[in-house]
């Protein structure tokens, strides 16, 4: 059995206005931050072996809280940062509503068919992740090991690895500094045993777009 403990880094600047940030390097919040230090209580029992991140600072900076109990170096793993989005990296919501309402509409409804110049797919995305997570399997067979990354990452790797179809990704919910769990053995394959544990959170912001 292999233990995968997938995480979402805690809210970030870009969360917080409403932006739509891909690769953009926002830092956490301080709500973030302390969203990230209730997340390290919340798994200081799990026995962790490995910690893999995204390279941007609002999932890094999560990870490294995360790792102290454990005494863990980060990992930072390409694989895992976040979906590109072209020209929509930083700006507003809203902005994009009112500028680009065909493609939003895509967006708000099925995301796995947006297509622009310069954006990375949800099938790029579910590609890279779920081999890397395979790797990452074979690496830590009967260990658990946790990856920290965004929901734009978690939400195809969530679908790809369990052969969920589109339309997946807003059927999938996913908040700031919260936890799933997948669970691997030879036999069954992959088996999701919790998804978007908040418990540990005090101060919590729904993101629904």
């Amino acid at each position: 059995m292999v233990r995968i403990i997938l995480i979402r880094h805690g809210e970030s600047e870009g969360n917080k206005e409403g932006l739509f940030r891909g690769r953009r390097d926002f830092p956490l919040t301080q709500n973030g931050i302390e969203q990230a230090e209730a997340l390290q209580k919340e798994l200081k029992d799990f026995d962790i072996s490995a910690i893999y991140s995204s390279p941007l600072k609002r999932a890094y900076d999560t990870a490294k809280i995360v790792a102290l109990p454990h005494q863990l170096d980060v990992v930072i793993d390409e694989n895992f940062n976040n979906i590109c989005l072209g020209e929509w990296e930083g700006k507003p919501k809203e902005y994009i509503k009112e500028h680009y309402p065909d493609l939003w509409k895509i967006w708000i409804t099925e995301p796995e068919k947006l297509r622009f110049p310069d954006i990375e797919t949800l099938d790029m995305v579910m590609e890279r992740s779920v081999n890397r997570l395979r790797e990452l399997v074979q690496r830590h067979s009967g260990g658990t090991f946790a990856i920290v990354t965004h929901r734009a990452v978690l939400k195809p790797l969530i679908a790809g690895i369990l052969g969920i179809t589109p339309p997946y990704f807003w059927k999938i919910h996913m908040d700031t500094a919260s936890y799933s769990v997948l669970e691997y053995d030879k036999v069954r394959g992959y088996t999701l045993s919790l998804l978007n544990q908040t418990k540990h959170i005090k101060k919590l912001i729904k993101e629904y777009f």
